[in-house]
């Protein structure tokens, strides 16, 4: 067996107490946002909006024809309204689990189970927030830009994708106040390198005091140089397959470095969002 020195479980918080509830919703709109993503609109019980940008619910699929889904599947918010009690998730189908969503129609019921995991956080003296995402990675982003919209945050996004139609929430980030640039595979703005000049530009230019990021291991690798070099903070809501969904299975361990030790913790009990600085 392979000696790891200093590696240590954590130890279950006493302030991570879970507060999701099962609720059946009633699926509003099911609808193509592109060719690639779809957006799912459900009429939601308020118990289940109590919600913080970062959070996920545990999704009871149908079955799509031939194909038997057997866990719930995990699915970051893209939107909440307590006030009209919507819940809204963004997803491309990719397997037998989002295939199923995708065969909900307007009035159908579906079970949702949630919110779980750990939110972002907002310091006040993160004034100035660069938002760095791509793909679906940025619905997970949605809900915290509009949190910085009503906290009064300055923000920059950073949306990529491998073609400018595929770039997601544009839109929404601009109605929030964001400034927004779009970065493609196409004309190669969306490499690594290109990023680096970019981001380091908007640093030189325009004081950032936190990054956040969403899933991609090449933008969190390249976010953590930056943020090492410039001394900038930052949270990345982690990416991971996870069965339960609530810490008991132990299925989404993943190692973090804080200081120096190596740690496992559960992304769907102690995150899914983390210090950036710490995710490996």
């Amino acid at each position: 067996m392979t000696h790891l020195p200093n590696v240590m479980t954590v130890p279950v918080s006493q302030g991570l107490r879970p507060r999701c509830s099962e609720a059946t919703c009633r699926v509003v709109s099911n609808t193509l946002v592109n060719g690639e993503y779809r957006l799912l609109t459900l009429d939601a019980p308020e118990q289940i909006l109590d919600c913080q940008p970062g959070q996920f619910f545990q999704l009871l699929c149908p079955e799509p024809q031939g194909e038997h889904p057997f866990l719930r599947r995990p699915m970051s918010i893209y939107g909440y309204d307590k006030v009209a009690g919507r819940l809204e998730f963004l997803y491309k189908v990719t397997g037998a689990g989002t295939r199923g969503l995708a065969t909900l129609e307007a009035g159908d019921a579906f079970n949702v189970l949630g919110p779980l995991g750990q939110g972002f956080s907002m310091p006040d003296d993160w004034q100035h927030l660069m938002l760095v995402a791509r793909g679906v990675g940025l619905a997970t982003l949605a809900p915290l830009a509009r949190m910085a919209q009503e906290k009064g945050r300055k923000m920059t996004a950073i949306c990529s994708a491998r073609r400018p139609e595929l770039a997601m929430s544009v839109d929404l980030f601009k109605s929030f106040g964001a400034e927004v640039i779009v970065v493609h595979d196409q004309d190669g703005s969306s490499t690594p390198e290109a990023l680096r000049t970019l981001i380091e530009d908007r640093i030189e230019t325009s004081q950032v005091d936190a990054f956040y990021t969403c899933g991609s291991s090449r933008l969190l690798r390249l976010l953590q140089s930056l943020g090492a070099s410039h001394g900038i903070p930052g949270e990345i809501a982690m990416e991971q397959q996870m069965a339960c969904g609530l810490g008991m299975c132990q299925a989404c361990v993943r190692s973090f470095r804080v200081g120096d030790q190596i740690i496992q913790r559960r992304v769907c009990r102690e995150g899914p969002v983390f210090p950036i600085s710490e995710a490996m």
